[in-house]
């Protein structure tokens, strides 16, 4: 007579799950008192019973079916070790020895909280898998072991899984770093704002008021958190102006949403509205104007005087026959590296001498020559160790000899041309005198942009060209060329946009000049004269610098080279949207690589695959006649 084959049963994982009900029920429901403990008992003895009944069953089955009752024992097991762990590091321990794990052993503690709930998942989940696959063979007459098996380890792969992603949950929350991926995010601090904090000789005071749990004010506290690592010279307070109105009168504050920034009488204010939505404007450029506001508290007032009454760029149109791009960011950034500007001319006393409290002098763009004793006062200028900035448009026809052959220079007043590298605005031939370059040298007024390159090119509309000239030097004078034109750039000489063969010249040509000149027995730097030369003045008027980072990065490190700042050089970070630039032969270059790049990669991709299955030998069918 045939022997019946022992059949699974369910009742042992049923009584170890009912074990993990009460506990779970003793320890994290009713927690203290007489029942708590006695559910809690229960719970473990019915553990001990699921194994002892599941190990039993291992053994009762014959040899061909013992391998998931063996496997379900394991399980249980582990599902018991976890308890263990867990009562290890539980309030049993205090009760019995009177010290609790976390106080002897912290580190061991640490690693058993994390530990027990792994091993938890590793044994229940699989134990439920086992089960559901073993239902499906209740009633078949052979038991498909590779099929319980593979349950298996699906369930322990989930719930590895699971473990990982809690692991990594818990890491993220514990790590004091935070990665916003949105649209919008507040600026970080910049290089330039980090270096001026960096530089700060004695306590500089910020106070924030804000109300607590405030999404704004976590954004603003996660910006100066930053620049406080750089230097204890600067000191965050925070405050709510509802609490402590004696320190908002003190500092003038009339209500939360304000940052101060001072220095014993000089207090900066910016206003950011308590709403994220509305705040996400200030907050793309916070470090645009925190930059702004520790410069105005820390630095003494400079003057930047800028020569007018020849036809130069002035803050606004003069007229309405005046086309040319006023210069209001000039005026602008002027004002946020701590100038104040002024006008300068005839009337301001030009004729005789420039004025003694002149910081920095700047001529931008005169359509009409200076006068005979002006020029000899901007000379007189430079031989008091003067700084000057002076821009040029070779329309104007003014090369300024008389102040540019003493440095070694020499302006040449024709429009530069180049077929590819220039930027679109009109799509015609016209577009190629708006030269774009991403070449520039090493020297500290073009230091953040040199770093840059082609991230942030800079961009002349209608520049003429810088020469060396050696033999009208004055003085110990060193001339470095801080912008180049490309290769391939070539004056226009008859103004057709067009290279004329013979006629015409291609060439790296220079368009801004950084000049340093001393006298033989000048020592250091504050002993010598500065001066920065443009060929062209339209690439710091407000039509290009609002559009390009590399325009407005030339002339910020240009005037901080000048002032002799240029150690505070460097990028200040801004979310805010900006116009994409792109020059025509960048434009050339995503065109071609879209239109006909991705098509020919998919193509040439395609027919490697293809040679590929080609090239595999195909199977020999043989018939059964000959078959050996």
């Amino acid at each position: 007579m045939a022997m019946t084959k022992a059949r699974h049963r369910l009742y042992p994982s049923v009584l170890a799950g009912a074990g993990l009900a009460f506990l779970y029920l003793g320890q994290r429901i009713i927690e203290v008192g007489k029942v708590g403990t006695g559910a809690t008992i229960l719970g473990v003895l019915m553990l001990l019973g699921g194994l002892g009944a599941r190990a039993a069953e291992a053994q009762r089955q014959p040899r061909d079916r013992r391998w998931p009752e063996q496997a379900l024992a394991l399980l249980a097991g582990l599902v018991l070790l976890a308890i263990v762990l867990y009562f290890l590091n539980s309030s049993l321990l205090l009760k019995l020895t009177g010290r609790a794990l976390e106080q002897s052993a912290p580190k061991l503690s640490g690693i058993i909280t994390a530990l027990w709930p792994a091993l938890l998942v590793a044994g229940v989940l699989p134990t439920i898998f086992v089960e559901m696959s073993l239902a499906t063979m209740k009633r078949a007459p052979v038991l498909d072991v590779p099929r319980v098996r593979a349950a298996m380890l699906s369930a322990l792969g989930i719930g590895f899984a699971l473990v990982f992603c809690f692991a990594a949950t818990y890491v993220a929350s514990q790590r004091d770093l935070k990665i916003d991926l949105s649209y919008f995010r507040t600026a970080r601090a910049g290089d330039a704002t980090k270096k001026l904090v960096r530089a700060l000789d004695r306590p500089l005071q910020v106070y924030l008021f804000f109300p607590p749990a405030n999404e704004v004010r976590e954004e603003v506290e996660s910006y100066f958190g930053d620049l406080t690592r750089e230097s204890k010279q600067l000191v965050v307070e925070h405050f709510d102006h509802d609490i402590h109105l004696q320190k908002a009168r003190e500092l003038n504050v009339s209500g939360n949403g304000i940052i101060v920034v001072a220095r014993d009488a000089t207090k900066e204010q910016i206003a950011i509205p308590l709403q994220l939505e509305g705040a996400r404007s200030q907050l793309r450029v916070l470090d645009q104007e925190v930059h702004k506001r520790i410069i105005a508290a820390s630095r003494p007032d400079r003057i930047a005087y800028i020569v007018q009454g020849h036809d130069e760029r002035t803050f606004e149109p003069s007229g309405d026959t005046d086309r040319r791009s006023p210069i209001r960011v000039v005026k602008q950034l002027l004002t946020d590296l701590g100038f104040e500007p002024r006008e300068l001319g005839v009337a301001q006393g030009l004729g005789s001498e420039v004025p003694a409290d002149a910081a920095v002098v700047l001529i931008i763009g005169p359509r009409r020559p200076l006068m005979r004793e002006e020029m000899a006062a901007l000379g007189r200028y430079l031989d008091r160790k003067g700084r000057m900035l002076i821009a040029l448009d070779p329309d104007a026809g003014q090369t300024f000899e008389e102040i540019l052959a003493p440095l070694s220079l020499k302006y040449t007043p024709v429009t530069l041309a180049h077929e590819t590298m220039h930027l679109n605005r009109t799509n015609s031939h016209a577009d190629r005198i708006l030269i774009g370059t991403g070449a520039y040298s090493s020297h500290a007024s073009v230091s953040t942009i040199s770093r840059l390159g082609m991230r942030a090119p800079t961009v002349v509309m209608g520049a003429g060209y810088l020469e060396k000239d050696e033999k009208t030097a004055v003085g110990l004078v060193n001339v470095d060329f801080t912008v180049h034109a490309d290769a391939a750039t070539w004056n226009d000489k008859n103004g057709n946009y067009e290279f004329d063969q013979g006629a015409e010249t291609r060439n790296a040509y220079e368009l801004a000049a950084a000049v340093t000149r001393r006298n033989a027995s000048a020592l250091g730097i504050d002993e010598e004269a500065r001066v920065l030369v443009l060929a062209d003045s339209d690439v710091i008027a407000d039509e290009l610098i609002t559009r390009l980072p590399g325009n407005q990065y030339l002339l910020r490190d240009g005037i901080r080279w000048l002032s002799g700042e240029e150690a505070y050089a460097g990028t200040i970070t801004t979310e805010e949207d900006v116009p994409v630039a792109h020059t025509r032969k960048q434009d050339v270059a995503y065109f071609y690589s879209s239109a006909f790049g991705a098509p020919l990669l998919v193509i040439a991709l395609g027919f490697v695959m293809t040679r590929r299955r080609r090239s595999r030998p195909k199977a020999v069918k043989v018939s059964p006649e000959v078959a050996p």
